[in-house]
């Protein structure tokens, strides 16, 4: 228990002091996780892990659709509000239809995303000095 309330402290600095471009790594992460949870729970037919996944799931899609910089990103920016939208889209539909077609596509979509933003992070991190 105690190094449970420890690990988490640790995160909750981490998160504190993290840049902006780590903060939507993080993000990432915690999308794929839930969408990963909620795909577990429909292949086990677990009704309430599926739901309280995908509500997770919307709120960090509806999280990086709002926090979008449309003026530095331009078209980046609002390529990534269509994904974004057909995301929450297809998220609800989801929660009805319990698709996993789609549901695994959705996974490997924001798999892809986390991937190419860690890897962007990792290079702007690189070309950032050290500081003492």
């Amino acid at each position: 228990m105690y190094n449970a309330a420890r690990t988490t402290s640790y995160r909750e600095v981490e998160l504190l002091n993290a840049t902006p471009e780590r903060l939507c790594v993080y993000t990432f992460e915690q999308l794929v996780v839930n969408l990963e949870r909620a795909r577990i729970a429909m292949e086990r037919k677990d009704i309430e892990m599926r739901v309280v996944a995908l509500r997770r799931a919307r709120g960090l899609v509806t999280e990086l659709l709002t926090t979008l910089d449309f003026e530095k990103g331009g078209n980046l920016a609002t390529q990534l509000a269509d994904l974004y939208q057909f995301m929450l889209v297809e998220l609800v539909d989801i929660g009805t239809r319990g698709d996993l077609r789609i549901m695994r596509k959705l996974v490997n979509i924001a798999t892809a995303l986390r991937d190419g933003f860690a890897g962007a992070a990792a290079q702007l991190a690189a070309k950032q000095p050290r500081s003492a």
